[in-house]
């Protein structure tokens, strides 16, 4: 039986209150931002109390209003964006679910090279290998296209491992069950592994979905026309440089829009993110 300590109940509960008011303060302070006018945030003290500009704002960051950098519409960030983070998200769980099927469920030479070959890649990170992506990809006449953009992304060490870590949990039974009523190894798959895999899927739905979403380094050099820049993209592109001055208000309220469509899916799907990630059958 643990013992309720008041004191350390108390200090715990000061330490996570602590840690959230550092993580949330940043992003009160962009939300008062975008409620204000661009001379009132950069007076000092900057106001800490919410604006009236609130809906001018955010309407004139959604249509491309005020000097945004760029002649693409917020709208048509935030859509370049959900393809992108769509196709990487779809991608990587296709791709990582079939190569864990296959390592684990097919007798084939060199299978375990080929799992360490896979596994290795997760000390080649996309900024390690960047140089020769870009050449292939500009040969292949993919820039300024959403293959271009999310291809190079869209293959998996991490979720392949822990597909084949779940894979390997379920029962020889269900192969032999399967075997017995004529099931294929796609019809084994498709009807077996695929739904006890749910929750897995669902929580590297999230993860990957905000993976795709936040991309930078990636899109700012496959990138130049300005139809398909990501909203990551065009958050910076708002930035001018030199003295020019900076509408930090439609920035800010930028910024706030660019965080609805990963909130919602961590919302929508916390239950099976959460149970993904914890449980116990795994």
């Amino acid at each position: 039986m643990v013992d309720r300590n008041p004191w350390l109940t108390f200090f715990s509960h000061a330490v996570l209150i602590l840690g959230v008011a550092i993580i949330v303060f940043p992003l009160y302070l962009a939300l008062v931002a975008s409620t204000h006018t661009a001379e009132a945030i950069v007076q000092l003290p900057m106001p800490l109390l919410p604006g009236s500009h609130m809906w001018e704002n955010y309407r004139d960051a959604l249509v491309g209003a005020g000097k945004l950098g760029s002649t693409a519409t917020v709208l048509r960030m935030m859509w370049v964006s959900f393809v992108v983070a769509m196709i990487i998200t779809v991608g990587k769980i296709a791709i990582s679910l079939l190569s864990a099927f296959a390592i684990v469920y097919f007798r084939f030479p060199f299978k375990m090279l080929c799992f360490w070959a896979i596994f290795v890649t997760l000390m080649l990170p996309v900024e390690v290998r960047i140089l020769p992506t870009y050449q292939v990809v500009a040969q292949l006449g993919l820039l300024n296209s959403y293959m271009g953009l999310s291809l190079p992304l869209i293959a998996s060490a991490t979720a392949t491992f822990l597909f084949r870590q779940f894979f390997l949990t379920v029962p020889d039974e269900l192969v032999e069950a399967s075997r017995i009523d004529g099931a294929g190894p796609m019809r084994f798959f498709k009807d077996i592994l695929v739904p006890l895999s749910r929750t897995s899927i669902a929580a590297l739905f999230v993860i990957q979905f905000i993976y795709g979403w936040n991309q930078y380094l990636w899109p700012l050099l496959m990138t130049t026309s300005e139809d398909m820049y990501p909203v990551v993209i065009g958050i910076k592109r708002m930035l001018a440089g030199g003295e020019a001055a900076v509408d930090w208000n439609i920035v800010m309220a930028t910024a706030i829009i660019a965080m609805v469509p990963p909130t919602c899916v961590v919302i929508l799907m916390q239950k099976w993110f959460v149970k993904g990630l914890v449980d116990t059958e795994k």
